[in-house]
């Protein structure tokens, strides 16, 4: 028997730049929610 080796395709590198820079901006977003809730008392400043 052959052994079957399947190679599997690399992903590419400007796909997971993008990911990554993706995630920080979430990160980004989820922090300062944090914090205009922190210092306002509201999710969103100005709406009620």
């Amino acid at each position: 028997m052959k052994s079957q080796i399947t190679k599997t395709p690399g992903v590419e590198e400007g796909k997971v730049f993008a990911e990554r820079l993706n995630g920080l901006a979430a990160s980004v977003g989820c922090l300062a929610l944090i914090g205009a809730y922190l210092t306002t008392g509201q999710i969103i400043p100005g709406f009620v």
